[in-house]
């Protein structure tokens, strides 16, 4: 499951909201299909079980050194991203195997993040296929231990540190302690080993050569992959072009400045031209990143003004202030994410000195302007 909230960055009030360019218009292709966004280069859908019920994967035509007979290479292809563990997945792949894989094997499984609509089906694909998984170090190893149990959707820990941002129904809080095993249900298993991508390396993918490009603040190390001579960006969750992507803090790091980190990785992706093909995992591939970037600092921008005013008259925690960042009823499930993106932007202003953070005798943090 990709953290997102399902909110559309928005530009100044007084200004017209810059329009993206969709190259490949509104089509989109069908489970177990695949469409072909460039040379070698092709579009997979896969569903999923939320509210945001859908994710792209990626598959690139390959070869590698074989590994049976020296000097020569293998054809196949790379798999960017997985989707979640399950059977509907598990269908969906068999028929792209059927109609798209052209009787070649998948050579390698890439991983953008660790969490669960990118991460499921890896050890799956990468046994079926004996092919190594490439991602991170940090996105592998948050993997393994959310695939243990140790995870940041639930459990005690989690109650533990939203109550102390404000969040105490009982029957809810329930809720969420239960959901420890809620990685685990999506991504069951972790391959036992891995091939460690690295902020600035070069990757051959068939005839084309991808810059890892490192993001922060969505997860532990987000590689995004950059072609800049052919101008394509496979984005994974940094860059999308209508949602944004969900920035929270966690009970694991809870001093965190994630949404800092975050704007701070895509500034680096802002001076990719215009003409740069953007595909992402949710949402259609879109052209203007250097637009799309300006809409989600100016939503975050506006975000933290709001925050900032709505704590001028009395100190606030993070539960209370949901209804500012967030103008529609939310669930349980939704409200997990949101009140982690809540303290992510209230961290944010307290560590660079606009807010005061103290914790009453009650337990709670408070968020309060300066005098």
């Amino acid at each position: 499951m990709t953290i997102l909230t399902n909110a559309p960055a928005t530009p100044g009030v007084d200004s017209p909201r810059p329009v993206l360019n969709y190259p490949l218009g509104e089509q989109l292709p069908a489970l177990g299909s695949a469409t072909e966004v460039a040379p070698g280069i092709f579009w997979l859908r896969m569903g999923l079980p939320f509210a945001l019920n859908h994710i792209n994967l990626w598959l690139l035509r390959d070869r590698m050194p074989c590994p049976i007979q020296a000097d020569s290479e293998q054809e196949g292809w790379t798999v960017v991203d997985c989707g979640i563990d399950n059977s509907a997945t598990r269908e969906a792949w068999l028929q792209v195997e059927e109609k798209m894989l052209q009787g070649l094997p998948i050579l390698r499984v890439l991983a953008t993040h660790m969490h669960p609509d990118h991460m499921g089906l890896a050890h799956w694909l990468c046994e079926r296929w004996r092919a190594p998984l490439w991602m991170s170090t940090s996105e592998y190893q948050s993997a393994l231990m959310a695939s243990s149990g140790q995870s940041n959707f639930g459990g005690s820990s989690t109650v533990a540190f939203f109550k102390a941002h404000g969040w105490h129904q009982p029957d809810e809080l329930a809720q969420v302690e239960a959901r420890v095993g809620y990685y685990p249900s999506m991504v069951p298993k972790v391959p036992s080993a891995y091939v460690r991508l690295m902020a600035g390396m070069e990757v051959r993918i068939g005839d084309r050569v991808w810059q890892c490009t490192s993001g922060y603040g969505h997860s532990p190390e987000h590689m995004a992959l950059l072609d800049a001579k052919q101008q394509l960006l496979i984005s994974g969750d940094m860059l999308l072009p209508s949602i944004s992507t969900n920035v929270s803090v966690y009970a694991m790091e809870p001093d965190g400045n994630p949404l800092k980190w975050f704007l701070d990785s895509l500034e680096k992706m802002a001076q990719l031209p215009d003409s740069t093909l953007v595909l992402p995992s949710h949402g259609r591939p879109f052209q203007g990143a250097a637009t799309r970037i300006a809409q989600l600092q100016m939503h975050h921008a506006e975000r933290l003004s709001e925050l900032l005013q709505a704590c001028q008259t009395q100190a606030c925690c993070a539960h209370e202030l949901l209804p500012v960042l967030f103008k529609r009823p939310l669930d349980v499930h939704q409200t997990t994410f949101a009140l982690g993106e809540a303290v992510a932007h209230l961290n944010l202003l307290w560590l660079s000195g606009q807010m005061r953070r103290e914790r009453g005798t009650d337990g709670v943090v408070r968020f309060s302007t300066l005098s």
